[in-house]
């Protein structure tokens, strides 16, 4: 694998993006974070992307998709054409996916959600303390990763349905060296150590997705050429996620800017369900572009 390397000094045009999911209507976050690369983009001559993150074709929809151009129009943000759409790429996330199971970086995982939360609620009601990731969920068993070999082809051989996982352990070895990323947002800046292993063996594919966010949105910000990647902070700590499967899979490292949350009433992150923020509601009520620029703190 490629040895870890600090970011050069960028030869291009900088290149932000904003990446929704149409799987809900945006809301006063997703707007606080549509301004800031759109406003960092102009500040610094460089280009504005939209990105559609509609791999769960369970819950996106057209409606949920045009609503984003909608609510963008009505922002008056005005992004690069063609967008690229996620589910329109799903044979390159495959790829990438077959290059790290084909150098023994990844395992097919049969256990179901409710086998997993069976296994940690046993472990837990005998006194146990289960290890989870920096958002709280259980890491998932080793179950799998311990399977031999033989047992493995005879489970897939049976038409099982299973997740493909990253071997954490395995991958942080194969890469040999400290991992870090540069940070410029509103929490701790600098040059920040990724530190991966906290996550476990994370999902890179399931049955029902044939990609998880953490593989596509790598590969996305690579061939779309993102030279700086601005999201929420809720994102800080799996950023150390993104900079191992970059080192992987040889992609390019972009810088990154976590921005503050926009919180609820209940003093929580603002979720698609909240409909008092929501752009669409708050635009019926009469609200201009502008009174979204001073709600979400930018005047």
């Amino acid at each position: 694998m490629a040895e870890e390397t600090m970011p050069s000094p960028l030869r291009q045009k900088p290149v932000y993006r904003f990446a929704p999911s149409p799987n809900g209507l945006l809301h006063l976050g997703h707007a606080l974070s549509a301004f800031l690369n759109n406003d960092m983009a102009r500040e610094n001559g460089g280009r504005f992307l939209l990105r559609i993150e509609d791999i769960d074709q369970t819950r996106c929809t057209p409606e949920l998709e045009q609503a984003i151009y909608d609510d963008l129009g009505w922002l008056e943000l005005d992004f690069e054409k063609p967008v690229r759409r996620q589910s329109e790429h799903f044979d390159e996330y495959r790829a990438a996916l077959e290059k790290l199971i084909e150098a023994g970086l990844a395992y097919p995982a049969f256990l179901s959600r409710g086998e997993t939360k069976a296994i940690v609620r046993t472990f837990e009601a005998e006194g146990g303390l289960w290890p989870r990731d920096p958002d709280g969920p259980p890491l998932y068993p080793d179950i799998d990763r311990q399977r031999p070999q033989a047992e493995r082809a005879a489970l897939l051989a049976s038409g099982r349905q299973h997740a493909w996982r990253l071997d954490m352990d395995k991958a942080i070895r194969a890469v040999g060296a400290p991992l870090f990323w540069q940070e410029s947002g509103d929490g701790e800046t600098g040059q920040i150590e990724a530190l991966p292993a906290f996550w476990g063996d994370v999902v890179l594919s399931r049955s029902d997705a044939p990609s998880s966010y953490h593989l596509s949105v790598v590969l996305d910000d690579a061939l779309q050429g993102i030279t700086h990647v601005v999201r929420g902070m809720d994102l800080f700590h799996a950023t150390a996620i993104h900079r191992l499967l970059q080192q992987l899979l040889d992609l390019p490292q972009p810088a990154y800017h976590h921005h503050r949350l926009i919180l609820g009433a209940d003093g929580r992150k603002l979720s698609k369900s909240e409909g008092s923020t929501g752009l669409s509601a708050l635009r019926a009520e009469g609200a201009s572009p502008s009174d979204i620029r001073r709600l979400v703190g930018l005047v």
